[in-house]
């Protein structure tokens, strides 16, 4: 992790998270990334401030106050942003060098994922990704992240002597609010930066919704998981449910051993590893190969006819049902329901 931008070590950290507004609005990305950064500049001991685009609603700015945002500052170019990359990635620059960030951090979405090392060569600055895990050591901040497909932990160390480019993994952000967390003030600045001569060969033409039917479960933000509680006709019911409410599927391995879906779609420690915002677990028991691949969940609800399954020590919410009574009704209610299939 090379830098040549020496920083002073004799002075409080500053640090910048840059917020996309998608649609104007701040999402869960937003969200979680914003209680990240307060949890960051705490172990940094850093003050820290928000940093996006002009033009965000009042309400989203004040909403940004609830992660204990005193500080948000717009950048104002005078130049069109939305479809070009390198128009963002020098403007986010531009404002870094004027404040004197010693850390920039971002989401690892598809926008973070693409800046990130744009801003790290802009800035000439270290440059660390999807970030899962961070702590402080001798001074350093050690970074973590998984490698080899997931199956290595990598770790590398900033020592604070240059800039670092942060990027942090969707996956274990969470926009929960602490209860330690204070309202903060969230001041608004406007920071005018120039971007003139900047190439536009690289732009952004549309933004595509990922189809949850075909989406990698990896990146899956709702899933349906089946097991072996669901029989050939129950599975066929399930996908079905998973089309009306636009989840992803997945199994488990008995299930995918007898045909049920492809490999990509077997969650467990010898399939996929997924963390989605809420995981609905149909007629799986629990065994501790499939726990492994779907324990980072953010909610997860089962259902399952035996009460001794060993799924539900496992979930937020547990339910004792037979499926084969369960899914036609709720199918049938979501097909009644006006919007309920949206």
């Amino acid at each position: 992790m090379k830098g040549t931008d020496q920083r002073q070590n004799d002075r409080a950290r500053k640090m910048l998270v840059f917020i996309d507004l998608p649609e104007g609005d701040l999402d869960d990305c937003g969200r979680g990334i914003l209680s990240e950064a307060s949890r960051l500049a705490e172990r940094l001991d850093a003050s820290w401030s928000v940093l996006c685009f002009a033009g965000a609603a009042n309400d989203i700015l004040q909403a940004m106050a609830l992660y204990e945002v005193d500080h948000i500052v717009e950048i104002d170019t005078r130049e069109p942003l939305a479809d070009s990359l390198q128009v963002q990635g020098r403007a986010i620059a531009a404002a870094v060098e004027q404040l004197d960030v010693d850390v920039l951090l971002l989401a690892h979405n598809d926008l973070g994922g693409e800046l990130a090392p744009m801003l790290a060569a802009e800035l000439d600055a270290a440059l660390f990704t999807e970030a899962i895990a961070y702590e402080q050591q001798e001074g350093c901040l050690q970074l973590t992240r998984l490698h080899l497909g997931q199956r290595v932990a990598l770790v590398k160390s900033w020592s604070g002597s240059s800039r670092l480019v942060l990027t942090v993994s969707p996956k274990v952000l969470s926009g929960v609010v602490l209860p330690k967390m204070r309202c903060g003030k969230a001041t608004v600045e406007t920071l005018v930066t120039s971007v003139k001569g900047t190439s536009r060969a690289s732009r952004i033409i549309e933004r595509i919704a990922p189809d949850p039917q075909t989406v990698d479960v990896s990146e899956a933000e709702v899933m349906i998981s089946a097991g072996m509680g669901c029989k050939a006709e129950t599975f066929a019911q399930v996908e079905e449910l998973s089309r009306l409410i636009n989840a992803s599927l997945g199994v488990t391995r008995p299930a995918y051993d007898i045909g049920y879906a492809g490999f990509e779609r077997m969650i467990g420690q010898t399939g996929k590893t997924v963390a989605p915002r809420f995981y609905l677990a149909l007629g799986i028991s629990g065994s501790m190969h499939h726990i492994g691949g779907m324990k980072d969940s953010k909610h997860v609800v089962a259902l399952n006819k035996d009460p001794k399954a060993a799924i539900f020590p496992n979930s937020d919410e547990g339910f004792v049902a037979d499926l084969d009574e369960v899914l036609p009704l709720l199918i049938n209610r979501l097909k009644s329901t006006p919007g309920g299939a949206s």
